[in-house]
């Protein structure tokens, strides 16, 4: 049987069982064969061994692979059957599973395929139903599922306006990532953007009417050498190519 000794140095007869170190203040150790275990130390914490992902420290009867263990340096890990399925890293980050689009490495209890996971490095994935329905890719692309059959990089409206090209300055009604809206001349009209595109190689559409109402439209034309990441230059005319001031210019550009 191990004994359980107490004394100061700490002596055990017997490979296993309890010592106690240091007197009455000193530290309690569980010894295993000879080696510690675990031991109590004299600030009452309960200090044990590392343990490892396939024999975690603290683990429940029956289900020895599953349970906690520290891998490293102010590190606790979770395993699950021998494999990890989760940890607080040293910078107090948790660590998930990458996850599958059936099987999400974070999701809610009763809808177990509908979450989040992480597909390749750098990517973040959302599921609805075991179905990937968005994704952000390494390259920060955001795409998306909607109807389309498979997930796509979304082609965002990096700016957009509508305004009164009759007055000078042109009247801005609505607008997102535009600055301002200037005329040079008859139907000669400058957009600057607030934030500027990531090349010159964007697409324009629009729409002009010369009345705001019995409208008759007009044709909106881009300058091209006029296009650049900071400003857009457009030009509105009837169809025999007469500029018109309209009253009602909407423009929207897309990268």
């Amino acid at each position: 049987m191990p004994s359980i000794i107490n004394s100061d140095d700490g002596v055990v007869s017997g490979s296993s069982g309890l010592k106690s170190t240091g007197g009455n203040d000193g530290i309690l150790v569980f010894q295993k064969n000879g080696t510690e275990t675990a031991r109590i130390n004299t600030d009452n914490q309960l200090v044990v061994a590392a343990g490892t992902v396939s024999l975690p420290v603290i683990a429940p009867t029956g289900d020895l692979n599953t349970g906690v263990f520290f891998p490293a340096a102010d590190t606790i890990a979770f395993t699950e059957g021998g494999t990890e399925a989760l940890r607080i890293n040293s910078s107090a980050q948790v660590e998930f599973r990458d996850g599958t689009a059936a099987l999400p490495s974070i999701t809610n209890s009763g809808d177990l395929n509908t979450g989040v996971y992480f597909s390749a490095a750098d990517t973040v994935d959302i599921t609805t139903g075991g179905t990937q329905r968005a994704q952000f890719d390494s390259s920060g692309n955001f795409k998306f599922n909607s109807g389309y059959g498979s997930v796509e990089t979304a082609y965002g409206c990096r700016a957009w306006v509508n305004f009164d090209g009759t007055v000078t300055p042109p009247t801005i009604r609505g607008s997102g990532n535009v600055l301002q809206v200037t005329r040079a001349t008859t139907g000669d009209y400058t957009i600057t953007f607030t934030n500027a595109m990531p090349d010159a190689n964007y697409a324009v559409t629009g729409t002009a009417a010369v009345a705001a109402t019995g409208a008759v439209a007009r044709i909106i034309s881009p300058v091209p050498t006029d296009m650049t990441t900071t400003t857009l230059r457009v030009r509105t005319s009837n169809d025999t190519g007469v500029f018109d001031n309209c009253v009602v210019v909407s423009i929207a550009i897309f990268r």
